[in-house]
Formats: structure tokens, sequence, C-alpha cells
């Protein structure tokens, strides 16, 4: 078995019933993703020094969008991060891919279905990329691989992706990734300042 593979539940029962939305834990959620760039994998402990360098690198660009990286700022705030994200996939309640360029090594980011409904099959797509890689187009890849897996592994019935109306970045990966603008919802959030924001809504459906 590779490091952090969740085994076959069929291994494990050999007359148990397919996974359900009763136990999400059972969801056949791929351990690994490889793009022509890029692996997508979960946290693992050992990238906890380069995931707060990072963050670290990234503060002015995350602080226009975003208010949880700011309690990270040592390697051990990271360590406690990876270890956290990594008990939420296993336990399916959170699917966050750390992102690496193939060739490197290096940490590029992370993303990730977020807040899995697995009764109506419905994900939110999220995603943070840090400040020296933007500009490359590694989100859009990695967006396109985590949303084809989706819907063709998890059995998607709908994936959404929101963001701040005013993160022209965000929405451009949106659109690259094929995803399809729905509408403009009025003061659906707060900002980072507290104030209401409008926020764009995109989905990807199956076709079938």
């Amino acid at each position: 078995m590779k490091p952090f593979e969740t085994p076959d539940a069929s291994s494990l029962m050999p007359h148990a019933s397919p996974p359900h939305a009763s136990y999400p834990s059972l969801e056949p959620v791929p351990d690994e993703l490889v793009t022509e760039r890029l692996t997508l994998r979960p946290y693992r402990p050992e990238d906890a020094p380069q995931v707060i360098e990072a963050i670290l690198e990234s503060r002015a660009e995350l602080d226009a969008w975003f208010t949880w990286h700011a309690r990270y700022a040592t390697v051990e705030d990271a360590l406690d991060l990876c270890l956290r994200r990594r008990a939420d996939f296993m336990k399916r309640e959170d699917l966050t891919y750390a992102m690496f360029e193939r060739e490197s090594g290096r940490f590029l980011g992370a993303l990730g279905l977020h807040r899995p409904n697995w009764e109506a099959r419905v994900f939110e797509v999220g995603y943070f990329q840090r400040t020296s890689a933007v500009g490359n187009g590694y989100m859009t890849e990695a967006v396109k691989a985590v949303t084809a897996m989706a819907l063709d592994t998890l059995r998607a019935n709908r994936v959404e992706l929101w963001c701040d109306v005013t993160n022209r970045r965000s929405a451009a990966v949106a659109e690259r990734a094929g995803f399809t603008l729905e509408g403009r919802l009025r003061n659906h959030d707060l900002d980072t300042a507290g104030e209401p924001c409008d926020e764009f809504v995109f989905s990807i459906i199956p076709d079938r």
C-alpha cells in the first residue's frame, strides 16, 4: 500500500455494499492526481516548511481576499494545518490537495473540494496559490483535474466555484476551467473588512 493510501473497502469487508453517503469515509477518493506539470496529493507532515514559506510569501495577496492565513506564522502552525487537513481528507470532510510542481517538487499552493454534500453529490472548489507561482496556468490545470475527478470518480451532480466579483484572477480560473457563470449574488458575503460584498457563482455539471 502506498503511503496514506486509503484501503479499498472491499478488501476489508468482502461482502460490503458499495460506498454510500452514510459512510463518506468509504468514498473512493484518489490519493494522488497527476497532470502534465503537477502532482496533487493530500498534505503530509513534512510539507510544513514549504507551506509556511508559501503563506508568508503570499500574505499581501491573500490579505485582499481571505482571513484564514492570518493565524499561520511558524512551521509548527503549518504542521498543524497539514495534520488537520490530512485528517479531514481521510474522513472525507474536506478534500484538500497540496499542489506541487512535478519536475522540482516545489509547493505551489493548494486546492480542493470543500463542504462536500455526499448525498446530493455537490462540491465546492476552492484554492490558494503562492504569489511567485501566479501567471503560469498552474491553478487552471489543477482545477480542471480536480473537477474532472469529482465528475468522473465521485459522480458529482454539481461542482461550484464562488468568488468575490472583484477577484478577477479567480473568476478567470473558473472561466478557463470550463465553469459556467450562473449569476451575481448581491451582498452574499462579507469581505475582509467586514463589509457586504457581491459574489459570482460558477458551476459545472455532468453531461449525463
